[in-house]
């Protein structure tokens, strides 16, 4: 590791460029290629969930007891391949935002080129996820358009700890779920290895995306934090709400009406849902980004 550049930087940036430094070393040491690690040339098992029932949005219903373990099988399919095609979107806003920030930054310092790495990461994540809802068979799903607008709007002008915030909260829901759906010995193989791909390369992004957060935030004043708050907890809500498409019961056979007011009343999943946001709401809080407005938003999707 070469340390005359650090040795040169105050002690707040010698921090970040010492912990830049080391995801840089990280991502050497540990990444992988989705197109070898994963087995694309298996054969789909019929029997096996596209995520762990217990993270169905239905799991715990009254309609869920009702369904044949068929529809439970291709529900879950359809909700994982939901939950991806919504994290290619945000990846793919990610990583304009991301380059944006970086734009003619000093090329130099390890937090750009981590920056770069970073983007790299997830172009691979997102032909990855597209491969395989290709292989589960089902067709992309987007988010409405009016939250295709915003995503337009969000990756054109966040910057700063608004955009490094709206990364987080992408990054960080993803991960608890997916931790989860690696371990699944239910779960189809080919979504338990994409997870752990995801879980591995996607930890050094929110520490990336936390330090930048501190960085960019310090010293800023009460407006600028409520301000700041407020639009995160706006994105969030998006991302949030777009993750599992209200398609995806229609496609099990399902009455999507019917489906779609339980989803909504399902306490089982609101509980997962809190659980998998808390270490996320305690570090915005540290930030002074949990504010009143703020909270509204994210109960309503039930982050806290």
């Amino acid at each position: 590791m070469d340390t005359t550049l650090g040795a040169t930087l105050d002690p707040a940036r010698r921090t970040t460029h010492d912990a830049s430094q080391r995801l840089l070393d990280s991502s050497a040491a540990l990444s992988y290629d989705p197109m070898t690690e994963v087995d694309w040339d298996a054969p789909l098992d019929p029997s096996h969930y596209g995520l762990n029932p217990e993270w169905s949005t239905l799991y715990g219903t009254r309609l869920w007891s009702e369904m044949t373990e068929q529809q439970r099988v291709t529900l879950t399919r359809h909700e994982v391949a939901s939950i991806m095609s919504t994290g290619i979107w945000f990846e793919m806003i990610l990583q304009q935002m991301v380059l944006r920030d970086q734009y003619c930054a000093d090329y130099s310092r390890p937090d750009f080129q981590f920056a770069l790495t970073e983007i790299a990461d997830e172009c691979r994540h997102s032909i990855m996820f597209a491969r395989a809802c290709q292989k589960m068979g089902i067709s992309a799903y987007f988010p409405t358009q009016s939250s295709i607008q915003l995503g337009r709007g969000f990756k054109s002008l966040a910057t700063a700890e608004v955009a490094y915030g709206g990364i987080l909260v992408a990054e960080e829901v993803l991960d608890v779920m997916q931790r989860d759906w690696m371990r699944g010995e239910q779960v189809l193989p080919i979504v338990r290895t994409t997870s752990k791909i995801h879980v591995v390369e996607e930890s050094r992004h929110m520490k990336f995306a936390r330090q930048e957060m501190r960085e960019r935030i310090e010293g800023a004043g009460p407006r600028r934090r409520q301000t700041s708050a407020l639009v995160i907890a706006v994105a969030a809500h998006v991302i949030v709400s777009n993750m599992v498409n209200e398609k995806v019961y229609a496609a099990a056979g399902l009455d999507p009406v019917r489906a779609l007011a339980e989803a909504k009343g399902n306490e089982h999943h609101k509980t997962l849902m809190r659980s998998s946001c808390a270490h996320l709401m305690e570090f915005l809080d540290e930030l002074g980004l949990l504010t009143r407005p703020a909270l509204a938003f994210y109960k309503r999707v039930s982050m806290v």
